[in-house]
């Protein structure tokens, strides 16, 4: 029998960087967007967004647009975090050693980014692969190429995954190739896409995974 792939987001999935870490980042890469492009802040902030909107990333306009070489906006931009800035708990850990499969990291975040905060959570060695937007080679989600090249990577098929994301737009992907998708959220309405919802990953139990999520 094909063991199960948990595929697991990094922020807003497995931690809450709303609370502490998404302000900050915000504020950086809008900054980093006036330095480089000589905007005023409203006009950075706001092409921020639009590129988040558009491409699930910010990062992914700014080098289609604006030829911003993509190791220099990370760098510039994941620098600030520190260790208090991520929301910890131990029944993470519990909950991902009681999984049964293979599980991994999927993150449109810079790696050294991804494993300072897996490590602070205490849960880096639960994954077998994290998967940062640099192994996509800048194919941030929702792209279906950065999917294609995780599933590379794991050499797995999509039907044999499970994807946990608080990202409708990844979610989409996802479930276009065949995986099984939970939406990390609070919201009540769930797309058809959307095979599960739940408020927050800890909430993911023993009985859910009987019935095969």
């Amino acid at each position: 029998m094909t063991q199960a792939v948990w595929i697991f987001d990094l922020d807003d999935t497995l931690h809450n960087a709303s609370a502490h870490i998404f302000p900050v980042m915000n504020w950086a890469m809008t900054q980093y967007i006036q330095t480089h492009l000589q905007l005023d802040e409203p006009a950075a902030c706001a092409m921020r967004q639009h590129y988040w909107r558009t491409y699930g990333a910010t990062l992914k306009g700014l080098m289609r647009h604006h030829g911003i070489h993509p190791q220099h906006f990370l760098s510039e931009t994941h620098a600030f975090l520190t260790d208090d800035m991520v929301q910890t708990t131990k029944r993470l850990r519990q909950l991902l050693l009681g999984l049964p499969g293979r599980k991994c990291v999927f993150t449109n975040a810079p790696r050294q980014y991804a494993m300072r905060v897996l490590q602070v959570l205490g849960i880096a060695d639960c994954f077998e692969l994290v998967f940062s937007v640099e192994s996509s080679r800048f194919h941030a989600k929702p792209s279906l190429r950065g999917f294609r090249m995780l599933l590379r990577a794991l050499r797995c098929k999509a039907g044999d995954c499970i994807m946990f994301e608080d990202s409708l737009p990844a979610l989409m992907t996802a479930r276009r190739l065949g995986m099984r998708t939970v939406w990390i959220t609070r919201r009540l309405h769930k797309p058809v896409y959307v095979n599960y919802r739940l408020p927050h990953v800890l909430a993911l139990t023993h009985s859910s995974l009987k019935k095969g999520i």
